[in-house]
């Protein structure tokens, strides 16, 4: 395993900014973040918890005085320092897989070396010998459908997922008896009765109360009945000190809205009914531009390998009031600039925006933050929430940017090698604004626009059944849409995530050269970074990304580890196939190495190709078309034998992982005192330890 990178997401000065108050506010919300860390861990594989607690035990056997207990245990320094990358990674993407890719990562000191270091104390040698196997075993090495090389946590007992039409019928019950599916885990068992298998499927629903209900009996008369039950408690125990945390936090509100948020979302933890949540999330788009802007809940459903269950997921920010203006200005011209997407082209109606959009796009809250605390397996550049997609189109969403961490990653160009000699220093010195500028269009326009064509229970359209809108792609009447009571999650299932992302990412490249974007960002005739160096910067990260994602693919399962690195090699894919010459990808397999070089004459012509890749996935996603999604998406990320030579070279050259390193806030009397730590291995296991959760 490479060295990681470490970044220290400094927070210091905006957290001085705050009230005395608002430091009450954010600490008890960070502290309720932070709690749900063991959730991550046993979301993400079964021994790491263990791993975790023996991590931790090691620190405070030596108070990280790794030296010390280096000389103690007699090994060598240089082999401690092994074991110290493994755990800063660990620690980083909570847990021992990475937060994108989903690929498992091993220590590179020996079981033997590391053992001695446990046996400096009998508690740290019994928590080793839980965890020396799973540390060390390569299989399986992956997050998906449980295999022989990949597992889930999300789905226990043996064979929870061999049964789709059985996991089907699970799911149809869970709708019908309105159980959203994104607090949930599913465990299969069988039990055998005369000779008959009998099966039982247990929904595990995360909250801190506890009970049983069954949800269906089978008929014992037949040999094929099927029991459901509804288990709630899962994660009882963090979810209790999170709930407690918020109710702490709920003193200290800067208003009633911040006060119905948390307590709501306290509710939905401690009953498991996310109709509470959800009621939550319509509070939380309402409370505008807060100094402290906290995420709780069950949000992203990235590693379910069936798109539906979500990783839990604690945030708090400090708001970055210089950035968030800009952002502000660019939320209120956002209207005028969706009808510049391909979807709306040749349309008056809807104020030009056309039948596949909504008819008001309510300004968002956008807001540029400080990140305080991110509890999750991946820390996100910016996020665009609530993800129920009835709760954007009647109350809207929220489009947050983290600066401190775009700035902290944008110290140093990943994949620069793919970027000729000749151009490396202009593409780092430009990669930051074009990046960000893509990131915010991604959030604000790429996941802030669509309308789902749907038919409710009533038997009402949100569209002229009569006279349905034509489709693009085909010049015909539209012919599909949703039904009542489905979603864009259910309907798309295993591609969902990875088709959304996609979509939010090409909307962002495609509206990157419009001038009055650029304009708002500073890049003008006259500013030192032109609106053509831009452009052509987002171009090159476009190539070098596609050709990025193929580390997150694996050729023995032909699955992709991450939504976002699909999406960004399917773009890439399109573009070689649909222009003519705007990308070059050069592969010296004697030097083993990769060059993308990007054509500036025909950028143009990439922002075509890129519109007609967009389009077909804004129709399909509007109209519920999974069949035409599937087939041209899926032959876009097909990985053929020339990718595959790509992928060497990419993993060959691979960068080394990154890590931040997140401050802690503590309580002091009636104040609140934030600790900062350094950039390193021992900094960011100090953080951690100093957590205590």
């Amino acid at each position: 395993m490479r060295k990681p990178e470490i970044f220290q997401l400094s927070v210091a000065a905006s957290f001085e900014g705050l009230t005395s108050k608002e430091k009450l506010y954010a600490h008890h919300t960070a502290r309720a973040a932070w709690h749900g860390t063991r959730i991550i861990l046993r979301q993400v594989s079964p021994e790491a918890n263990d791993i975790f607690d023996f991590i931790i035990a090691l620190h405070h056997s030596c108070d990280g005085q790794w030296e010390q207990l280096a000389r103690r245990a007699q090994v060598d320094m240089t082999e401690v320092e092994k074991f110290l990358d493994y755990a800063a990674v660990f620690l980083s993407n909570i847990g021992n897989y990475f937060g994108s890719g989903d690929q498992k990562f091993h220590p590179d000191i020996s079981p033997d070396d590391l053992e001695k270091l446990a046996n400096c104390d009998p508690t740290r040698s019994q928590i080793f010998a839980k965890v020396r196997d799973a540390l060390f075993r390569p299989l399986p090495d992956s997050l998906g459908v449980p295999s022989d090389t990949s597992q889930s946590t999300y789905y226990l007992g043996d064979g929870t997922l061999d049964n789709m039409d059985e996991v089907s019928a699970v799911s149809k019950l869970m709708e019908s008896s309105n159980i959203f599916p994104e607090n949930t885990r599913l465990r299969k068992s069988v039990t055998t009765e005369g000779g008959i298998s009998r099966r039982a499927y247990a929904i595990l629903q995360a909250s801190v109360e506890e009970d049983e209900t069954a949800l269906q009996e089978p008929d014992h008369q037949s040999a094929n009945g099927t029991r459901i039950l509804l288990v709630r408690g899962d994660h009882k125990e963090e979810l209790k000190k999170i709930s407690q945390s918020l109710g702490q936090a709920v003193k200290y509100a800067a208003n009633c809205e911040q006060q119905k948020l948390l307590s709501g979302i306290a509710e939905s933890f401690s009953s498991g009914d996310l109709n509470a949540y959800r009621e939550a999330q319509r509070v939380w788009v309402k409370d505008k531009a807060p100094r402290v802007e906290t995420v709780f809940g069950f949000v992203e459903p990235y590693r379910d390998p069936l798109g539906v269950r979500a990783e839990f997921e604690g945030i708090v920010g400090i708001s970055d009031p210089e950035r968030t203006k800009v952002l502000h200005r660019l939320a209120e011209i956002a209207s005028d600039i969706i009808p510049q997407l391909p979807w709306a082209e040749g349309y008056e109606e809807n104020n030009g925006k056309g039948p596949f959009e909504k008819e008001l796009f309510d300004i968002p809250d956008f807001a540029s933050v400080q990140i305080l605390a991110y509890c999750s397996s991946l820390v996100f550049p910016g996020i665009n929430l609530p993800n129920y997609n009835d709760i954007r189109q009647e109350d809207g969403f929220k489009n947050i940017i983290f600066a401190n961490r775009m700035i902290a990653e944008s110290k140093r160009a990943r994949g620069i090698h793919m970027i000729h000699e000749s151009e490396r220093k202009l593409f780092q010195e430009h990669r930051f604004t074009a990046y960000y500028i893509w990131v915010v269009l991604h959030e604000i326009l790429g996941h802030g626009t669509s309308k789902l064509l749907q038919e409710d229970s009533q038997g009402h359209f949100n569209f002229d059944r009569e006279h349905p809108p034509l489709n693009p792609l085909t010049g015909k009447p539209i012919d599909s849409w949703y039904g009542p009571g489905e979603t864009w999650t259910g309907v798309f299932t295993d591609l969902s995530t990875t088709v959304d992302e996609c979509r939010a990412e090409l909307v962002g490249a495609y509206l990157i050269d419009v001038a009055e974007i650029l304009e708002l960002f500073g890049c003008t005739g006259d500013s030192e970074i032109k609106p053509a160096d831009v452009v052509y910067n987002l171009y090159q990260q476009l190539g070098v990304d596609g050709l990025r994602a193929l580390e997150n693919y694996n050729p023995s399962t032909k699955k992709w580890g991450q939504a976002h690195s699909r999406a960004h090699f399917g773009m890439l894919q399109h573009m070689l196939r649909d222009s003519s010459g705007l990308y070059k990808i050069i592969h010296d397999k004697e030097s083993q190495t990769l060059t993308v070089r990007v054509n500036r004459s025909l950028l143009q012509e990439g922002k075509a190709s890129l519109g007609r890749m967009l389009l077909r996935l804004h129709i399909y996603r509007c109209t519920a078309d999974i069949r035409s999604c599937r087939e041209f998406y899926e032959d876009l990320t097909t990985v053929n034998e020339e990718a595959l030579g790509w992928r060497e070279v990419v993993l060959m050259k691979k960068d080394s992982p990154l890590a931040f390193c997140h401050a802690n806030t503590f309580l002091q009397g009636d104040s609140v005192i934030l600790r900062e730590y350094e950039p390193t291995v021992c900094g960011l296991i100090q953080s951690w330890a100093e957590r205590d959760v």
